[in-house]
């Protein structure tokens, strides 16, 4: 403890530091190198290779050329020729996840994951039993390892704003030789918040994107120390009132956010890009038949229905459209998703040509609490019935086993796998 008494302590601060932020080193390229260990200390990447696909994850050997997650493969290519390509597997990092999730919740039961690849901790109940919170991201770190074989970097503070930039400062450095690995754990005790993020560039910031960063640096400022000695009133005025006020908080180390351990899914959806833009409505009603049946399944995997669909649309210039509408009664069916999406997509005009389509579901609400209507009392339990049949054929046989008919091919049928596409198409397809 520093001079400061606990009572000097602002209200969001912790007498301690006992909030930990966990990210995984280069999650999805680590998974891969588990299998694939004649690839260390070459760059690789994890992505889509197609022309509209991008990188999710790279190497440390990669990033030393430049190359870094959200970039477009094309550009990756250009910046390290030599990199080593390999399609993103969701399905196995997801299992990677639950296993490291899982060595978290030995340590304590106030675990939010925020992806597969980071969490925030809340260890102040784990130091009578394990030491110090420094001790414990240590052993935490050992353990993670140990299980799985893969390394993480873990900040400590305060708050969970102070404990995400630690985890940040806490990472491997890049190197054409590979990962510069430092301690892997940074430490952040209350008293040493503003001294620690003074310092800092603002865009390290949440919510400092190019634009605001752009308008910020009009009024002077360049680091966080700069934001928190503008007053408030300049802020709200230059970046609106709820911006302003957000940013202004978090440059003087405000944060009263707990660590929400029951954080709930707010909506479930399937998204993807074409490798060439689709002109036809008949075309995007086929993608959506997938879709709908793909998001129906995670519905009732989740035991959730859903009341409001969301229909995504991307044209070719990058212009993006959204359609939504709320049904009466919570769903977790195809059909009834489907029904709902076409009627958003006859609403759009696809002949500019679509690049991405996405169909989601929000409003979610436990299964239990889905008001039965008029129509179910009078027609039975119809697709619900046909759903359990559906979901108990696919556990026992596989997701392929069955499927929409009028989206099968040659093969059968090809279910829509929760990642499936995340970063692009891997291979051209013809326009249609």
């Amino acid at each position: 403890m520093t001079d400061r008494s606990i009572t000097q302590l602002r209200p969001f601060e912790r007498p301690e530091a006992t909030i930990l932020h966990v990210d995984m080193d280069a999650f999805f390229v680590s998974v891969e190198l588990l299998e694939r260990p004649e690839l260390r200390g070459v760059p690789v990447v994890v992505g889509a290779s197609g022309d509209r696909g991008v990188v999710a994850a790279a190497s440390y050997e990669a990033r030393a050329h430049g190359v870094h997650s959200a970039m477009s493969s094309a550009m990756a290519r250009r910046l390290c020729p030599h990199a080593v390509f390999l399609p993103g597997r969701h399905w196995r990092y997801s299992e990677l996840s639950a296993e490291v999730m899982a060595v978290f919740r030995e340590f304590t039961p106030l675990v939010e994951p925020l992806s597969l690849d980071e969490a925030f901790l809340d260890v102040a109940g784990a130091q009578r039993r394990l030491g110090p919170a420094a001790e414990v991201a240590a052993l935490l770190r050992e353990r993670v390892l140990e299980r799985t074989g893969l390394t993480c970097s873990v900040g400590v503070a305060g708050t969970k704003f102070i404990a995400k930039l630690a985890s940040e400062a806490a990472k491997p450095k890049a190197s054409v030789e590979g990962p510069v690995f430092g301690s892997g754990v940074v430490v952040v005790e209350p008293a040493n918040t503003i001294a620690f993020l003074r310092p800092l560039p603002v865009q390290a910031l949440w919510g400092v994107g190019p634009a605001t960063l752009a308008r910020l640096s009009r009024l002077g400022v360049l680091t966080v120390g700069d934001l928190a000695d503008l007053p408030v009133e300049n802020l709200m005025a230059a970046l609106g009132r709820s911006q302003g006020r957000h940013l202004h908080d978090l440059a003087n180390g405000r944060d009263e956010r707990a660590v929400d351990s029951e954080r709930q899914v707010r909506s479930i959806g399937h998204e993807e890009t074409f490798a060439r833009d689709h002109h036809r409505r008949e075309t995007l009603e086929g993608e959506l038949v997938a879709f709908c049946d793909a998001v129906a399944s995670r519905l009732r995997a989740g035991g959730v229905v859903g009341r409001t669909v969301q229909l995504k649309v991307k044209f070719g210039d990058f212009h993006t459209i959204t359609r939504s509408h709320t049904l009466e009664v919570g769903v977790d069916d195809a059909p009834a998703l489907l029904a709902c999406a076409r009627s958003l997509l006859a609403q759009v005009d696809p002949s500019p040509g679509v690049r991405l389509l996405g169909v989601s579901v929000s409003g979610l609400s436990p299964l239990g609490s889905r008001q039965l209507t008029l129509d179910d009392a009078t027609e039975g339990p119809g697709w619900e019935v046909a759903s359990r049949t559906i979901d108990e054929i696919r556990e026992k046989f596989g997701s392929a086993a069955i499927g929409p008919a009028t989206v099968a091919g040659s093969g059968g049928p090809r279910p829509k796998v929760p990642g499936q596409q995340q970063w692009g198409p891997d291979q051209t397809d013809p326009p249609t």
